[in-house]
């Protein structure tokens, strides 16, 4: 029971952390939180597409946050680190909160100018599917709700529950609070349900010749031989001397002049 109440504990604090972040960087393009715990204190690394109004000058925004933590949350030295945030058109969250200050800016009416115009960058983007939902008193006194579809969104199985991305922010105006969620599928995720052809050449001649990698492999054992042969050390040939050859032509000589007398004496 000790246990879970301590991790009951450091997840409230850092929903915490998370709430009070965003509301201390409003309009500064906030993603999210990394909450880590060092041997030393806390490392919190804060994503945004915008880290240098984060940072401010000299650091100033990075101490009070860090002061704010310590004091509020008990965090035990935080170190705060600000990273950016590589596509922000494929960050859900950052998203969200673009679409709510553009509907702060232009008004309600135009929301779905709006919508069109977000999902068609996020799409731009390379994501292979996305939504935007926008509900409240959009654009009646009654409440309602508006989505903006493209691409391939799964709605359920594993994929929805761990590779879709979500994002959701809340706006208010003189009619009452806005919700705005946008859900991302990012690029580069293998789908369970695709399939792979391989090339018509490679499956014909797979099929009609079966003993393709044998044959091949013959041809590298001939090869290395020859390779071989040609480093190997040439053996060098014995080169007759003048004093032998004139000592075959002697004993020649010699056996013929012994048959020639041999002759003569019969």
């Amino acid at each position: 029971m000790v246990i879970e109440r301590k991790f009951i504990k450091d997840k409230i604090r850092e929903y915490g952390v998370k709430e009070y972040l965003e509301n201390y960087l409003k309009r500064v393009g906030f993603s999210h939180i990394d909450i880590q715990k060092t041997p030393v204190g806390f490392s919190i690394i804060i994503y945004s597409s915008k880290p240098g109004l984060i940072v401010g000058r000299h650091g100033i925004n990075i101490k009070e946050i860090q002061d704010k933590l310590q004091k509020d949350f008990g965090l035990e030295s935080p170190v705060v680190e600000v990273r950016e945030v590589e596509n922000p058109d494929l960050d859900p969250q950052i998203t969200a909160e673009r679409i709510g200050n553009q509907l702060l800016k232009f008004g309600v009416a135009r929301f779905k100018a709006i919508g069109h115009k977000v999902i068609d960058q996020i799409m731009k983007a390379g994501a292979i599917g996305a939504e935007i939902k926008i509900s409240g008193l959009v654009p009646s006194e009654r409440a309602n709700f508006w989505k903006f579809n493209a691409g391939y969104l799964p709605k359920c199985g594993e994929v929805a529950i761990t590779k879709v991305e979500k994002g959701f922010k809340t706006i208010l105006i003189k009619r009452g609070i806005i919700g705005i969620t946008v859900k991302i599928l990012p690029p580069n995720i293998q789908m369970p349900d695709q399939v792979y052809l391989k090339d018509k050449t490679a499956i014909q001649v797979e099929e009609n010749n079966p003993k393709v990698e044998e044959i091949s492999s013959k041809e590298e054992i001939k090869e290395e031989k020859k390779e071989e042969k040609k480093k190997a050390p040439r053996k060098k040939r014995a080169v007759k001397t003048k004093k032998e050859e004139s000592d075959k032509e002697s004993k020649v000589n010699n056996q013929e002049s012994k048959e020639n007398t041999q002759e003569k004496v019969i």
